[in-house]
């Protein structure tokens, strides 16, 4: 197909082909090395960083999470467990290290980041129960980690923003932590791969038609996917905490996030829903685009605004 990509983002979009997932050894090792040649964030006032073992859930191993915390500002603090992105099949503690010093920086937050187990080795539930059991620690340690445990919010980016969705639902469902916010920024939601977008998106830089397939088949085992897996399929969105959700035109999980985004509306769920044309999946990490500063800056201002609200 012909894409009207983003200026700024036309040249680099033939370089970034999809990560092939049908090798997860050698996908994980692509990842890794494409991140080490990301930019970081440089702090304006510093971030502590330091990881930590916290227990797992129901029998499970034991989760590394890594913290990251503003240096200069006064406790408690909000809080916010991001997961990483990765297709539920690559990535690790370090993938998300750029932009979890950001959020922390910017956005004055306590970030947990958890080192959640890989499909296809650890199917789910486990990566979603991992990263289940870092809300549940971060809730439960709130005092000792200068966190207001009402300002607890979830984000993620692609199959992290699948987690986040499932993280949000399983606390309303299990009568768990209290979650003020979710923050979805092209979230992968849906294994049924049916919308226009996901059939259409065969050939699109970073993620593409093929890619999904691969990856809801490593996650889900081959099992049927359930609400929690695929947030999508849920049929009661009502009672979930507040949303953004961030979607790409050129990017084969646009429908379903936009989907998503409309029928939390419909639920009553407050949601800021935006679409940012030219894009692709994947293209926030593009820092010399002026679309991928915008999603920075709509990232910190939902943010901000969600975990820092103003006093009655």
């Amino acid at each position: 197909m012909s894409y009207e990509f983003d200026p700024d983002l036309a040249d680099a979009a033939p370089r970034l082909r999809p990560l092939d997932y049908a090798d997860p050894v050698s996908a994980r090792a692509a990842l890794r090395a494409v991140m080490s040649r990301q930019p970081g964030h440089e702090p304006v006032s510093g971030v502590l960083v330091r990881d930590r073992t916290i227990p797992g859930r129901a029998g499970g191993p034991g989760v590394v999470v890594r913290l990251y915390r503003p240096a200069d500002r006064p406790g408690p603090l909000p809080a916010l467990v991001f997961p990483h992105w990765g297709g539920f099949v690559t990535g690790d503690l370090d993938t998300a290290d750029t932009a979890a010093t950001r959020i922390a920086d910017l956005v004055g937050a306590v970030v947990v980041s958890p080192d959640y187990r890989l499909a296809p080795e650890h199917p789910y539930p486990a990566g979603l129960e991992d990263c289940y059991a870092a809300l549940e620690w971060t809730a439960a340690e709130a005092a000792a980690l200068g966190v207001d445990a009402d300002r607890i919010a979830v984000a993620g980016f692609s199959a992290g923003g699948a987690l986040a969705a499932g993280l949000a639902l399983l606390a309303r469902d299990r009568t768990g932590p209290r979650v003020c916010f979710q923050y979805l920024l092209f979230p992968q939601l849906d294994d049924r791969l049916v919308t226009p977008s996901a059939r259409s998106f065969v050939d699109t830089p970073m993620l593409d038609r093929r890619c999904l397939e691969l990856s809801w088949g490593h996650y889900l085992g081959g099992a049927a996917a359930s609400d929690y897996a695929a947030p999508a399929r849920v049929a009661d969105l009502s009672g979930l905490p507040p949303a953004f959700v961030g979607v790409c035109e050129y990017d084969p999980l646009r429908d379903e996030g936009t989907h998503y985004g409309h029928r939390l509306t419909a639920s009553g769920v407050r949601t800021e829903l935006v679409h940012y044309p030219g894009t692709f999946h994947g293209s926030i990490g593009l820092a010399h685009a002026a679309s991928s500063r915008r999603m920075i800056a709509d990232q910190v201002d939902a943010l901000r605004r969600a975990l820092h609200p103003p006093l009655p």
